[in-house]
């Protein structure tokens, strides 16, 4: 068990839907702890350093174009093996494919408008928060039932 901080974006489709309380609830009930959140708006520059593994690719336009297209809430979130906790809860990136109790597998219906991002690996994860916030925008802090949720 290692602590990790991750990415996650609540898309255009989940800001627009009203999902994002329910997204960050679902999160933050597995013990995850926030450690950043704002609500911004995406640049096409930003994006493209987002989605930079995906320049070339038939749908990067898509992408581009759709992270753009309306308000987004990126956090930060820490805690024991956050990276893959938050890829579970989420489901896969095919809400066809994603299990129900996901975020995608109960609320998507389509691979272009599947909800939320989160980092991959703990690479993605360094490189995205690094985009998405400053470091002093990243805080640490302790809660009190911390203990009551890891050992």
């Amino acid at each position: 068990m290692t602590i990790e901080r991750t990415l996650v974006l609540i898309k255009p489709d989940g800001v627009q839907r009203g999902l994002s309380g329910e997204i960050i609830s679902r999160f933050e009930k597995t013990g995850l702890k926030i450690i950043a959140i704002k609500l911004m708006s995406i640049n096409e520059d930003k994006a493209s350093k987002h989605y930079d593994e995906h320049v070339g690719k038939p749908f990067y336009g898509g992408l581009v174009e759709f992270i753009t297209s309306s308000p987004v809430i990126a956090m930060a979130f820490e805690g024991t093996d956050a990276i893959s906790l938050v890829r579970k809860q989420m489901g896969s990136t095919n809400p066809n494919e994603a299990t129900p109790g996901s975020i995608r597998g109960d609320y998507a219906t389509d691979i272009g408008r599947n909800l939320v991002h989160g980092s991959a690996s703990s690479e993605d994860a360094d490189r995205e928060l690094k985009l998405f916030f400053s470091s002093e925008e990243l805080l640490s802090y302790d809660r009190s039932y911390e203990n009551w949720v890891t050992e």
